[in-house]
């Protein structure tokens, strides 16, 4: 995926894992199961007569509002986790996420305090790990999520190293 305006010229993104789509999947249903069943619960006292009774047509206008907003969740999942990427250069890491707003983050090494692996349960059965940066600045912090967890110690070591080194060049 390339798109002019946002992406610098010559930048050849490297993309994360393919599995994290089925974290990322797995994760997305299990939140609207949970959104669902809040819904549900009002709505099944309602038809029980325990709660108060809703109009039809706000019954009806939620469920289907939930139902397309989790099915166009749902099926954006594998374009949004094909645009996640990074590049490294000489001064810094660029960091791409984004579908509709699109986002470049460009960390410099010389800014990096320290860089940080996460990895839960889900994130390990598929062996995937974040990557996570954090610079003196809160607004640059930038995650690189769905890395193999190979990559992502390899990406901690490099980006540290050349971390340290442009910090010790100040």
């Amino acid at each position: 995926m390339h798109s002019e305006a946002i992406d610098p010229a010559g930048v050849e993104w490297t993309r994360v894992d393919e599995k994290y789509i089925s974290v990322k999947l797995i994760t997305g249903i299990l939140g609207w199961l949970v959104t669902f069943a809040v819904i549900g619960v009002p709505l099944v006292l309602s038809w029980t007569g325990v709660w108060m009774e809703f109009p039809l047509w706000l019954q009806i206008l939620v469920i289907t509002g939930a139902l397309v907003w989790a099915v166009a969740d749902i099926v954006l999942i594998p374009r949004r986790v094909r645009a996640i990427g990074y590049h490294e250069r000489s001064d810094d890491l660029l960091i791409r996420k984004g579908l509709l707003w699109q986002q470049v983050v460009a960390v410099p090494y010389g800014r990096l305090q320290y860089v940080d692996i996460e990895a839960g349960p889900l994130m390990r059965k598929f062996g995937l790990c974040t990557v996570q940066l954090k610079t003196a600045s809160a607004a640059t912090d930038a995650s690189i999520p769905g890395a193999v967890r190979s990559e992502g110690a390899r990406l901690r070591d490099e980006l540290s190293a050349r971390g340290q080194a442009r910090l010790a060049g100040l």
